[in-house]
């Protein structure tokens, strides 16, 4: 392969996502010890959680518009920035409503890159699915090194040397993209902001049946990924009676399978279909979070768990053909902001995933938050089933 600038992009862009990725998820293995630290509960640390997916989700629409008002290039080295500056408030936080609070900042800054950087490499690329599951991989790629060395950190030297790991990742990645990546055109330029923000065309555009069934797959999804990243080391620790070092390279293996997938659903998707590969990876998921939850009952020992992480790991690879079944439906001139419109409205509602996920393991116990992914990845399987036999043209 003749290594062009279009690579170099989406490297820079894929090292991007991982940055801010890196910081999300160092958070996830320290929960014990953040729960310890200021006397709370799991739903108070899944509240300030899905605070921080909440905030993640809003920004993507902002971060759409700002991007073709000034270009991507700008949009997501602020992205990578505030992360830097996020993390590192985090780490100094004093009480848990300072924590939830840049916790929260953490998200919006975090937010402003992916819709971005997905239309950027949109206008490199012609296959599309391919590049976004590269792009996509970016976050399992953090997935894997994050929380293992958190881990270690966190147990060495506390939860908030843990936490700083994000400042570390974001700060390399800020400058090299800044001196490799080109500035880039916008789209446009001289409308103003408030136009971009009018409701007629938002509702327009989201009321389309065919973009409002793939939102509802792509909530389905969000709801179940960010449950799965907030709580999994924990329901492996404490539902599934693993060693906080077992579980927290048990969640790597979950993120080195889902980054490993994310190029090979894009790809599947370009040749064989989105819904089909979609369907793929929603029973994957109906498999593995069953598996999941049977272990955890039933004590069915570590090679069902291994089994069953890979599986989860597998189903959580639907971003790639999902968010290509968007780009497939939105005109070139629509992708900016459009991308980031449905992305605001469908990673909002899964942003409810860790808290759910949280108060369910309170109230009901580990077995049962888990069992309820299996439900919501069932219900995904069915609504494309239905879809597909039922003819009706979604």
């Amino acid at each position: 392969m003749n290594w062009r600038y279009k690579h170099t992009a989406l490297a820079l862009c894929t090292l991007a996502f991982t940055a801010t990725m890196v910081a999300r998820l160092v958070i996830s293995p320290l929960v014990p010890r953040i729960t310890a630290q200021f006397g709370v509960t799991n739903a108070t640390i899944g509240l300030a959680l899905s605070g921080m997916w909440l905030a993640y989700a809003l920004a993507q629409f902002p971060s759409g518009v700002l991007g073709d008002k000034h270009g991507e290039r700008p949009v997501i080295l602020a992205a990578v920035g505030a992360t830097a500056v996020a993390s590192l408030l985090i780490a100094a936080s004093p009480s848990v409503s300072a924590f939830t609070l840049f916790t929260v900042v953490l998200g919006a800054g975090a937010g402003l890159h992916y819709s971005v950087a997905t239309t950027f490499l949109a206008k490199q690329y012609d296959d599309i699915g391919r590049a976004i599951g590269v792009h996509v991989a970016g976050g399992p790629i953090a997935g894997l090194a994050a929380p293992p060395l958190a881990a270690i950190v966190g147990s060495r030297y506390g939860w908030r040397a843990g936490i700083l790991l994000g400042v570390a990742a974001a700060v390399p990645v800020f400058l090299v993209f800044a001196w490799r990546v080109r500035p880039t055109e916008p789209v446009r330029p001289d409308q103003a902001v408030r136009e971009r923000f009018a409701l007629g065309p938002l509702v327009e555009l989201l009321s389309r049946p065919p973009i409002l069934y793939t939102t509802a797959l792509a909530t389905l999804g969000a709801f179940s990924w960010q449950a799965t990243a907030s709580f999994l080391p924990t329901f492996l620790e404490v539902g599934g009676g693993l060693s906080t070092a077992l579980s927290a390279l048990l969640f790597s293996l979950y993120f080195l399978v889902h980054g490993g997938t994310q190029p090979i659903t894009g790809s599947l998707s370009d040749r064989f279909g989105r819904d089909a590969t979609a369907m793929g990876t929603m029973s994957a998921g109906i498999a593995g979070y069953g598996l999941l939850v049977a272990t955890a009952r039933f004590d069915l020992g570590l090679a069902p768990t291994i089994v069953a992480v890979g599986l989860v790991g597998i189903a959580m690879s639907w971003g790639a053909p999902v968010q290509s079944r968007f780009m497939d439906l939105l005109s070139e001139a629509e992708r900016g902001a459009g991308f980031g419109l449905v992305r605001t409205a469908y990673m909002m509602l899964g942003a409810t995933g860790s808290v759910v996920v949280g108060t369910i393991s309170d109230v009901a116990g580990w077995a049962s938050a888990f069992g309820l992914l299996a439900g919501v990845m069932t219900l995904g399987l069915a609504a494309l089933l239905a879809n597909r036999l039922l003819g009706l043209g979604y």
